[in-house]
């Protein structure tokens, strides 16, 4: 069994509602941004006729159509996504590649403040 993975980055702006003091919660609520990178794994076996679990040009496509609905946007307004957690863009990204790819296998997802989640559903 294989596991490969791509990462790619984005910049993205977004507000968040906290439950956390009234001094940490007014700087979340104002619009603010952050720099991600995002983690996409594709789990499975080589294909005996490529030799690849999938081919690394067809999975950095998929990423590129999905970096393009959230690099430079404002996450609020990104259809599907709900609130723009860390969690959500694990889930939003690992929906958007299981469309195209039915061996991802998880999706991590972290800000360059050190913040990281890492989602791999049970199946």
């Amino acid at each position: 069994m294989f596991e490969l993975s791509q990462t790619f980055s984005f910049d993205a702006a977004h507000t968040l509602k906290r439950k956390v003091s009234a001094e940490e919660a007014a700087g979340s609520r104002r619009i603010h941004g952050h720099t991600y990178t995002a983690e996409v794994m594709v789990r499975g076996e080589r294909q005996p006729e490529s030799g690849m679990v999938v081919d690394l040009a067809v999975l950095r496509e998929v990423i590129a159509g999905i970096r393009s609905q959230l690099d430079h946007h404002f996450l609020d307004e990104v259809s599907g996504l709900g609130a723009p957690t860390l969690e959500n863009l694990c889930v939003f990204i690992y929906g958007h590649v299981k469309q195209h790819i039915a061996l991802v296998s998880g999706v991590a997802v972290s800000r360059a403040s050190g913040d990281r989640c890492v989602y791999r559903p049970t199946v």
